[in-house]
């Protein structure tokens, strides 16, 4: 329970899909200038993410890593297919993206009207292909984290653009300089709240610590008990004395 809550945080703050590794910069900045299409995309991509990180984490684990397909025999035991596994995942997000699209047209035509042409990007979204390649060379071990991280990614993604979508329609009333205007302030507001998200690091320096304090009494005991006692060292003497 102790690393999903754990893993969920540091996905949301610290390690951020925008302020952490700068991914999915170009819808961040393009569908930022409204709250009502950013809280759109962000909903699709915490959906989309939800989905595709464990389905490419079955994927990784049932058939592209090596010796995963010990399942259909032994004969595939040694079986490498890591190289397909760009294609593999990209595969997976678009038939997903592609699939939502369908749905959310079918079921509610208003809201695919408002996103327009930004729900199909989310196929190009760097992010959600970063999600899934993230989860596959962190090593994620059970489903269940996966999923946990899927979801938590995007949310931290949501945040980012809708934070920013917020901070642009109020500085459009603002005295900005000129040649600051646009993007020059966008670049400037995001890196300042990378700082600040990135300044959530030390909620889970507490844990680190007791672990490392821990792991040090471990060394002293077993130093302790290596130490030869008075009595060993006196039997030694006497030993190399009659000899």
């Amino acid at each position: 329970m102790l690393e999903h809550i754990e893993l969920f945080f540091k996905s949301i703050f610290i390690d951020n899909m925008v302020f952490a590794v700068f991914l999915g910069m170009c819808s961040y900045l393009a569908v930022s200038k409204k709250v009502s299409t950013a809280i759109g995309l962000g909903a699709a991509v915490i959906f989309v993410l939800a989905i595709t990180v464990p389905l490419n984490w079955l994927l990784d684990q049932y058939i592209l890593q090596p010796g995963a397909l010990t399942w259909m025999g032994d004969e595939y035991a040694d079986f490498d297919l890591s190289f397909l596994s760009f294609i593999m995942f990209i595969a997976t997000i678009a038939t997903m993206v592609q699939l939502v699209e369908i749905v959310v047209e079918k079921f509610s035509p208003s809201l695919y009207n408002s996103l327009g042409i930004f729900l199909p990007l989310i196929a190009v979204n760097c992010a959600i292909l970063g999600g899934s390649l993230f989860m596959q060379s962190r090593e994620i071990p059970t489903l269940g984290l996966a999923i946990n991280y899927g979801i938590s990614s995007g949310i931290g993604w949501f945040l980012a653009i809708l934070a920013i979508a917020a901070i642009r329609e109020k500085i459009r009333y603002s005295n900005v300089p000129a040649p600051l205007r646009g993007l020059g302030i966008t670049f400037i507001i995001t890196g300042l709240m990378g700082i600040g998200f990135l300044s959530f690091g030390g909620m889970l320096t507490g844990g680190d610590e007791k672990a490392a304090a821990k792991a040090e009494a471990q060394t002293v005991e077993v130093k302790v008990e290596n130490t030869p006692t008075k009595e060993q060292v006196e039997l030694a003497n006497n030993t190399k004395t009659n000899e």
